[in-house]
């Protein structure tokens, strides 16, 4: 999703995030601290217009004798915000919704999406779609109106108007306080396998063990500094580094043909050991024995082979610093020649593999095989696999024109299908956002149009394989993004209290520059939006990095002017936290903004946030003086 900038042009500041989303990433900029990153793919959102009105004004208005008629350049309505009144009359605030201020009724089948067999009778499947009213309304929360930040239209209300406009929503707001609370409700559970910047699962850890039942704890002094860096390596063109984890001791990160373990404080190396080729992808996810899975090359680039296949599958103990083993399979459908994976993954003691040749999974502790890939007689294949509490599987059957997708959670010692649900005509790749609870995204008939992979949720029992509900989630409103063809690959969004937590695209705020979002939440029961929601608040954007306990740990990406924060939102009353703050010194600041929201690796535990490259390049140019890092740690202690 193709985001503006955060601020105004600045003569010596980069981008937060560039509006573009190339396949190459950019040459990094010349000078200063910080290592640039990778674009996300297909980029972040677009443009949407400016408020009619700042949240929270009470204040009612005198009464005039006759209501000020709207200027002929204002918009039709902002985020939030009532119509302007009819001639002749006052304001009228709406009903109260059953889900708290500003938030729509159950969604609409089907609007945009293609009319399969049997689409539009999915059991839970909602009544109406948010945003897309089926006759005039008032504007939901959240819809784009013509004009905004990024065009020539969009302008703000006259000071009669916003005076106007803020008392209905004042109304609105004393009418749905009582609901919106009432609405949230849920309960946690305990991980089987800990996950690092993973967006499923239900939390761990009681209620007295931190922030709303989670281990995170608010630092005596959220003042934060920066702990370590990591120069960049030198290298001649561009490699993935993908992977970076946490354990009680170490930070790890994946470099050049190796793997590195840091420090948790200071950032002196512990341990490290070689690979023989570049790292491919990795899980997210951990052991409770500080155990995790990784796909690399057999060997480093030659002449006579320029472009080594990832076929090693492998298992890194992070305690140990070690690589305990590593494998490679053969198509079950015979041949001898090694199969290549795009992805790893890791749910209890099983590690599972796929790609296009089909998937395999291997023991934790051994590498013994579990299953190999195979390859059905009507083509079907194994495309990719999710882990975490629960191992799923994307089975990908039909022809290239015609894909047929069905979801399976699978039994991870044997690989036996538990469930099946079989995703809608009409898409290409399915995403699986949480295993449990067990939760898809897809785009459906190509309808996002953002290149975020999503413009549906889809929330599956997945004890049955039934479909609860399928959630639309209009990539105009939402910035949810799916890597495009990846199953596990899902980021800015958070799945618990059995609840989907994402955010919204950026949009105007209410100050003279500088965008704003929320983080909103949908019951993965019902469908329905929920109420409240946590606001950035001027000049910021909220993103949820991972659930803690029955809380959302999110990144704040501030202003060009000031530094970022982390912090902890209660997953009921959207109350936040602080839990870090860092610092706004200039080349400090400049550093945190090359690691762009969607494109770098983001950890946060304990009062230390680590922010690293998923892959390196070559600068184009280079200064004597230039720094450019592969990590920037932070720690408030």
């Amino acid at each position: 999703m193709t985001q503006p900038p955060q601020q105004p042009p600045h003569p010596d500041e980069p981008s937060n995030t560039p509006p573009g989303a190339p396949n190459t990433p950019p040459a990094p900029p010349a000078g200063g601290f910080g290592a640039p990153q990778d674009p996300p793919p297909g980029g972040f959102g677009r443009p949407t217009p400016p408020p009619a009105d700042p949240f929270g004004k009470q204040q009612p208005p005198a009464a005039p004798q006759q209501p000020p008629a709207a200027p002929q350049d204002a918009p039709a309505g902002g985020y939030g915000s009532p119509p302007p009144p009819a001639p002749g009359s006052y304001p009228t605030p709406p009903a109260p919704q059953p889900n708290g201020y500003g938030y729509p009724q159950a969604p609409q089948p089907g609007y945009g999406y293609p009319q399969g067999p049997g689409q539009h009778s999915q059991p839970g499947m909602p009544q109406q779609a948010y945003g897309y009213p089926t006759q005039p309304m008032q504007p939901q929360y959240g819809a784009p109106q013509p004009g905004g930040s990024g065009g020539t239209g969009g302008k703000k209300f006259s000071t009669q108007m916003q005076i106007i406009v803020a008392a209905a929503v004042a109304v609105v707001l004393i009418i749905g306080a009582g609901v919106i609370y009432s609405a949230t409700s849920g309960d946690g559970g305990k991980d089987e396998a800990s996950s690092s910047g993973s967006t499923g699962g239900e939390g761990k850890g009681g209620e007295e063990s931190g922030l709303a039942g989670g281990s995170e704890k608010v630092p005596a002094n959220t003042k934060s500094k920066v702990a370590f860096q990591v120069p960049q390596p030198v290298v001649e063109d561009i490699v993935t580094v993908e992977g970076s984890w946490l354990t009680d001791k170490a930070y790890v990160k994946s470099g050049i043909n190796e793997v590195n373990g840091y420090d948790r404080d200071k950032g002196t190396k512990l341990w490290s050991f070689p690979l023989p080729g570049e790292v491919c992808t990795t899980s997210r996810h951990m052991s409770k024995d500080d155990k995790t899975a990784i796909v690399f090359k057999a060997t480093k680039p030659t002449k006579e082979n320029k472009y080594p296949a990832c076929n090693q599958v492998g298992v890194i103990d992070l305690a140990a610093g070690k690589l305990l083993w590593s494998k490679t399979v053969t198509s079950a459908t015979g041949g001898d020649r090694p199969v290549t994976f795009d992805e790893v993954t890791l749910s209890g003691t099983t590690v599972a593999a796929g790609g296009t040749s089909g998937g395999a999974a291997f023991k934790l502790d051994t590498g013994a095989e579990l299953w190999k890939p195979k390859t059905g007689a009507d083509g079907c294949y194994d495309r990719g696999y999710a882990g975490g509490e629960a191992l799923a599987v994307v089975r990908k059957c039909g022809t290239y024109d015609s894909p047929q997708l069905t979801v399976q959670a699978l039994n991870p010692t044997t690989g036996a299908p538990l469930s099946s649900y079989q995703m809608p005509a009409g898409v290409e790749y399915a995403h699986i956002v949480s295993t449990k609870p067990l939760v898809v995204a897809a785009d459906v008939g190509d309808t996002a149009g953002d290149g975020s992979g999503i413009s549906d949720f889809f929330s599956l029992d997945a004890a049955t394989g039934k479909l609860k509900v399928r959630i639309p989630a209009d990539a105009e409103k939402y910035a949810g993004d799916c890597d495009s063809t990846e199953v596990e690959k899902c980021q800015n969004m958070a799945v618990g209290n059995n609840r989907l937590y994402l955010p919204t695209e950026r949009h105007d705020g209410t100050s003279e520059y500088g965008d704003t979002n929320e983080v909103v939440a949908f019951d993965l029961d019902t469908g329905k939006l929920l109420g409240g929601r946590a606001d950035a608040g001027d000049r910021n954007i909220l993103t949820p990095l991972r659930m803690d306990g029955t809380s959302i740990i999110a990144y704040k990406e501030a202003p060009y002017d000031k530094g970022g924060q982390v912090v902890s939102i209660d997953g009921e009353t959207f109350k936040q936290t602080t839990l870090m703050e860092n610092p706004d010194d200039e080349a400090i600041r400049k550093a945190e903004k090359r690691f762009s929201v969607g494109s770098a690796e983001l950890l946060y535990s304990d009062g230390q946030f680590y922010m690293s490259a998923r892959s390196v390049h070559k600068p184009s140019t280079v200064t004597p003086d230039e720094k450019v890092y592969l990590v920037v740690a932070y720690g408030t202690s």
